[in-house]
């Protein structure tokens, strides 16, 4: 497998909507050292490869017929050795998580890797799909915290995890469409997320917070706006990448709200580049 065949697999640039979870996770729980908040978010992103991998292994027989173009389906890389590149890189993923967070964060790397695999595996084909993806984005959010301290974070995990859950809704959509009310209620999760995220101070912090939840909300409801009024599979494609995009200014606004603006302005500067990305490479990041 060459090295464009493994980027494509893995999603490579979707990486970057991950890296601010396990930092809006440490924030809130006031969790600092250098090790954890360099280490813990790359754990987030060897697991996220490992299951977009492992994705592509899965939905080989229906790639071939709505995305032959995937690395798969194409005959540039067998579905085993997809599956053995999903397994190294989860298993890469718990080991960094366990070195830089401790048993603590190795504790919630685990059921994270868990719900990754069964997600990918089994759920994804029947109504837990969205269900598992939010557990999925919640626990990654809980990676950052660590298992000792995951009751300080319960709020940007359910932030997270309740935007996938609309998200994932939404996705299923993106090849035949979608009904108008479940782009309605992606709308009003939006919506609530960026109230939930804000930081209700004139502070430094409170400012970075407002900013990034517009960042967020605006972008993000426009489009669901649009697949709320034409409900096709390309409007809907559309508005689930602005959805997938839009993670990385929610974890911004949710890690100024606890306090680090820093830190948020540092994933405002990840946003930007994923979207100088995105530009770049002429497509969106997928999820499915």
């Amino acid at each position: 497998m060459d090295a464009s065949t493994f980027l494509q697999l893995v999603r490579a640039p979707a990486g970057l909507t991950v890296l601010g979870d396990a930092t809006a996770g440490m924030a809130a729980a006031g969790r600092r050292g250098l090790l954890p908040r360099l280490g813990l978010p790359v754990a987030s992103v060897l697991l996220y490869w490992g299951g977009m991998a492992l994705n592509d292994a899965a939905d080989a027989d229906l790639d071939r017929l709505e995305r032959p173009e995937r690395p798969i389906p194409s005959g540039r890389v067998s579905r085993r050795a997809a599956v053995a590149t999903a397994g190294a890189l989860t298993a890469a993923g718990l080991g960094v998580a366990g070195l830089t967070g401790g048993r603590s964060s190795l504790a919630v790397a685990v059921p994270l890797a868990a719900a990754i695999w069964a997600y990918d595996l089994s759920a994804k084909r029947n109504a837990l799909g969205p269900i598992v993806m939010a557990a999925c984005r919640g626990l990654d959010v809980l990676l950052g915290a660590g298992g000792d301290h995951a009751r300080a974070a319960v709020r940007p995990a359910a932030v997270m995890a309740g935007h996938t859950a609309s998200v994932t809704a939404l996705a299923r959509g993106e090849v035949h469409g979608t009904h108008p009310a479940v782009a309605t209620a992606a709308a009003a999760v939006t919506v609530g997320s960026a109230a939930a995220a804000v930081r209700p101070t004139t502070d430094v912090a409170g400012l970075v917070s407002w900013v990034a939840a517009a960042r967020y909300a605006l972008p993000t409801f426009r489009a669901q706006a649009g697949a709320i009024a034409t409900p096709s599979g390309p409007v809907v494609r559309d508005a689930t990448r602005r959805g997938i995009l839009a993670m990385v200014p929610l974890q911004a606004a949710l890690t100024a709200r606890a306090g680090r603006p820093v830190d948020a302005l540092v994933l405002l500067a990840i946003d930007a580049l994923g979207g100088l990305l995105t530009r770049r490479g002429g497509k969106g990041r997928e999820i499915t």
